[in-house]
């Protein structure tokens, strides 16, 4: 998108990132859903969000067929289930899922789990 000076940059406030709590895939609880950059603003992405995931609550099992989804642990401690079972992650830690495999989430500490997540697609 350009600029008034015509150049291809955009910087999205804080405060004009939308934010929800809505069940995810089918998940335990709610989940908290800020939208860093939405949909109409991305080319080969349908998601770039920062989730909070309570204690008890989680993202349930689902697929990524012709895309790749991204996390990047900021803070707290989860479990990601994959095919192989389960996978403890901290903070620091990035979880790569696609090319047709699949995964959830869950947080069942006390301490929000908060992740950075994306989604990229082929076209």
């Amino acid at each position: 998108m350009a600029n008034a000076e015509g150049e291809n940059r955009m910087v999205i406030r804080k405060e004009d990132m939308p934010v929800s709590e809505h069940s995810m895939r089918e998940g335990n609880g709610l989940i908290i859903d800020r939208v860093i950059v939405p949909k109409d603003k991305m080319i080969h992405a349908r998601l770039f969000s920062l989730l909070t995931i309570r204690q008890g609550c989680s993202i349930g099992y689902h697929d990524h067929n012709n895309e790749v989804e991204y996390y990047y642990v900021l803070s707290g401690q989860g479990i990601v289930t994959e095919k192989d079972g389960e996978i403890t992650v901290n903070p620091g830690d990035a979880v790569v899922t696609g090319w047709g495999a699949g995964h959830s989430v869950r947080n069942d500490n006390k301490e929000d789990l908060v992740i950075l997540a994306s989604i990229s697609t082929e076209a």
